[in-house]
């Protein structure tokens, strides 16, 4: 049996290559998986994988980080578990062919290859689940729907862009007010919030590595360390210097 617990503060990748599993969240069977299988805890949580057989299983499991320290919208996005069957994975099948070589195998620079694999994987797994509507509600949809995603992308790759409701809607080809009402209807809140909500998660990525709050700030759309500082007490309810002091201490 292989337990997980929520420790580390990560969530958990596990690739089932062979045998029969349990899976099981809370002392609770959640799945029984008797396939080659990708298992996703995108959050930490106590689980464990419970062979039932005696051949046992075989089985690749990486800790994960999307960014549940800051509360970053798609990774609160996610459900708390995913299992996709790998025959059903199309364009992903060979990433898992070249993972379960190296992780089953002992050549040089083994785990560097893995860990980049790894983070290639979870990007062809998420562009799976929105491409193919597995990931119901939420921001999923909307990277799910073709118009409101290039309005989502635009804000992801550009948060310090100052954005207004008007470039939004016609970066998405939709009217002010459709677009309005689209993405409430879509991802549960204004478009203007989202991108308030993602600024926060970038932000305090950045001022976890290091990075001074002034030039944070101009690199999440704030003109100024005061006019971000307010955003963020509001926001994650202390200030950015308390924030990364009781974040360091906790650490």
């Amino acid at each position: 049996m292989a337990n997980f617990d929520d420790s580390e503060l990560a969530g958990h990748l596990h690739l089932v290559k062979s045998g029969k599993v349990s899976v099981r969240m809370r002392g609770e069977e959640i799945a029984l998986i008797d396939r080659p299988s990708v298992l996703f805890f995108p959050r930490p949580c106590n689980h464990a994988l419970v062979p039932q057989d005696q051949k046992g299983f075989e089985l690749l499991c990486a800790s994960i980080d999307l960014g549940v320290k800051v509360r970053s919208p798609l990774a609160m996005a996610l459900p708390e578990f995913l299992a996709l069957p790998t025959d059903d994975v199309g364009p992903m099948a060979p990433t898992l062919e070249l993972l379960f070589g190296e992780a089953f195998g002992r050549a040089f620079g083994r785990q560097a290859a893995l860990d980049r694999l790894v983070e290639y994987f979870l990007i062809q797994m998420l562009r799976h689940v929105i491409g193919n509507g597995i990931l119901k509600g939420g921001i999923f949809a909307a990277l799910a729907d073709q118009r409101l995603a290039r309005s989502v992308n635009a804000m992801h790759d550009r948060p310090a862009h100052p954005w207004t409701l008007d470039e939004l809607a016609d970066i998405s080809g939709m009217s002010r007010a459709r677009f309005a009402v689209n993405f409430r209807e879509t991802v549960g809140m204004t478009p203007l919030d989202y991108l308030t909500d993602w600024r926060m998660s970038v932000a305090q990525n950045l001022i976890k590595q290091g990075r001074p709050i002034k030039s944070v700030a101009m690199a999440v759309g704030y003109q100024s360390q005061a006019a971000l500082t307010r955003v963020f007490s509001k926001r994650i309810g202390r200030s950015p210097t308390d924030w990364v002091r009781e974040t360091t201490t906790s650490n």
